[in-house]
């Protein structure tokens, strides 16, 4: 998108804060994984956990298990930066989808949209393997390596920005009165 990603504008407010306000309110800690100068997103006031960044997006699920870890949690949450309209009830449904200690993926219709996870901190020693492995590290075959469950949302429960064009269609949807 020719830019840091998550610092592209939408509404006046960069993206990630778009995620960090509507993602926020439903976990009781919150970090944002990424790397290169973590003082870009100083006024987050978040934890920003660098990762290995050689294995995609399990690597920084690796980076927020280990951050869950040393916090004490039992279960990491990741959304992606570029997600800016967070269901209201993500994590609700993605605990219910878990319940049995296994991860969970958000799922709309027949689309898997596999960074919106629930991640049980005891995946950690598992992720690890997988990763030293040289597998392909996609989140959808390690999660149901764990055997991963899907927590069901409407359609059109995600809008990512991947592209300019996608980023321009979420500020029109903005603007329209509601």
């Amino acid at each position: 998108m020719g830019g840091d990603k998550a610092l592209m504008p939408l509404g006046g407010r960069p993206l990630v804060q778009w995620v960090a306000d509507g993602f926020g309110p439903q976990v009781e800690n919150m970090a944002l994984s990424a790397n290169g100068d973590a003082q870009r997103f100083a006024f987050l006031g978040l934890p920003v956990l660098p990762d290995a960044d050689v294995q995609g997006p399990l690597s920084g699920v690796l980076a927020g298990l280990h951050w869950a870890v040393a916090e004490g949690a039992t279960a990491l949450v990741t959304v992606p930066c570029d997600g800016p309209f967070i269901p209201p009830d993500l994590v609700p449904r993605l605990c219910l989808a878990a319940e049995g200690g296994h991860p969970a993926l958000a799922q709309t219709g027949a689309d898997v949209n596999p960074t919106y996870g629930l991640w049980p901190i005891t995946c950690l020693p598992a992720l690890e393997a997988f990763l030293a492995s040289g597998a392909v590290a996609r989140l959808r075959d390690f999660a149901q390596m764990q055997g991963g469950t899907w927590a069901t949302f409407p359609k059109g429960s995600f809008a990512n920005a991947n592209t300019p064009q996608d980023l321009a269609a979420l500020a029109e949807h903005l603007a329209k009165p509601a």
